[in-house]
């Protein structure tokens, strides 16, 4: 793509727009395009930005650090390079371990991960896949770890992220530089590179 599908209103547009630019500078420490695309039409982004605050709500076992790492997974089956790079990035800011960060996608047999991490990041590369691939054992091995309030939880990140990757990869959403470190130093070393989402060359 040239260009992105839909270009970003500005985050001073409204007195909404900065609202919303507030909230995620703290929890991203710079204002997503995705969202101020979804800006042309501001309910779209108000109910965008009420279902994530619903969704990233720490309720226990499933912490900010888990979903985060369990948004990566999703977004790297779904093959959406730009939230790959929002998801580590905010990983790291919520409190994933280092060794997990740097380690993510071997996670089913490098130590630092729990066998209750495994069968969570097998579901999300099940439920993330099309045609969809969970099954009794996914579901087995899920029950075995977590309660149904937390499934509740996993499954609500993943479905967050369909729609963030779809979104996402659609538009061509030009990926902003603090998450593009952050893709180049965890990701970088496994193939990551920012695809469609740079326009420095256009």
């Amino acid at each position: 793509m040239k260009k992105p599908l839909v270009t970003p209103l500005d985050k001073n547009a409204s007195t909404k727009a900065k609202e919303m630019a507030e909230f995620y500078q703290e929890t991203l420490g710079f204002t997503p395009n995705s969202l101020f695309t979804m800006m042309h039409r501001p309910r779209i982004a108000s109910a965008f930005l009420e279902m994530n605050q619903a969704v990233m709500e720490n309720k226990g076992r499933v912490t900010s650090g888990l979903k985060r790492l369990l948004a990566y997974i999703s977004s790297r089956t779904a093959g959406c390079r730009y939230c790959e790079a929002h998801a580590i990035r905010a990983a790291e800011r919520y409190g994933s371990e280092q060794d997990k960060l740097n380690n993510i996608w071997d996670y089913k047999s490098y130590p630092a991960f729990s066998e209750a991490e495994r069968a969570v990041f097998d579901f999300a590369i099940a439920a993330s896949s099309i045609p969809n691939a969970v099954n009794q054992e996914i579901s087995d091995r899920l029950h075995a770890h977590w309660d149904d309030g937390e499934i509740v939880e996993i499954l609500a990140v993943i479905a967050l992220f369909g729609y963030l990757n779809r979104w996402n990869d659609s538009m061509g959403t030009q990926l902003e530089e603090p998450a593009a470190d952050d893709g180049v130093k965890y990701l970088g070393k496994n193939g990551w590179t920012r695809g469609k989402h740079s326009y420095e060359d256009s």
